[in-house]
């Protein structure tokens, strides 16, 4: 599900990119800074790379979801909500450090114009999200320090955005009760 809701906003951002630049090829990547042995990815390079750097729980109202079929009730545990701390981060290096920061502009500008993702705007959203709302997140000079320190070290343009509301709801029903009811419940008394 957050692979098919980063697709969804990667995909609308690379449109944008090709319309506002006359691009031919994608400029956003979904893709780590660094691969495992601690290199930069080769495909991020003069690309704007996005990536999760949190995910975190929205809080569920009651433990249990109850729905009531016929004469019996069934019980399921609630939706899991969840959002998303995306980074959107310019990786382009020397003299095209200008580019990095025309494209981290233009991803701002972008997420300005579609904070929010439905199936209206986004005919081909997976029918699982009914929408995600964008926002950007302030981050303090510490605690960006603090990000990119774990990130890679070497600090690049970039925005942070939270991404509201992904749904894992399995439907999986966790126990069930019979209803009893008044058999003279139904008789009409004078």
């Amino acid at each position: 599900m957050i692979d098919i809701a980063i697709g969804i906003i990667v995909s609308r951002l690379n449109q944008f990119f090709k319309n506002e630049f006359d691009l031919h090829e994608d400029a956003a990547v979904v893709s780590n800074i660094l691969d495992l042995n601690g290199a930069q990815c080769v495909d991020i390079d003069s690309k704007v790379a996005v990536f999760v750097v949190n995910i975190e729980k929205e809080t569920s109202p009651s433990p249990y979801l109850f729905k009531k079929m016929s004469d019996i009730d069934y019980t399921q545990n609630p939706p899991l909500h969840i959002n998303l701390y995306i980074m959107f981060a310019a990786c382009f290096s020397g003299k095209s450090y200008p580019e990095a920061l025309k494209f981290i502009s233009s991803t701002i500008s972008f997420f300005q114009r579609n904070h929010v993702f439905n199936h209206i705007n986004t005919p081909e959203m997976d029918e699982k999200i009914e929408k995600l709302t964008i926002s950007m997140e302030n981050i303090s000079i510490n605690d960006l320090s603090s990000l990119w320190g774990v990130l890679s070290g070497k600090y690049m343009p970039s925005v942070l955005y939270k991404v509201r509301m992904i749904t894992f709801d399995a439907m999986d029903i966790k126990g069930e009760s019979h209803v009893l009811r008044d058999a003279d419940a139904s008789v009409e008394r004078r």
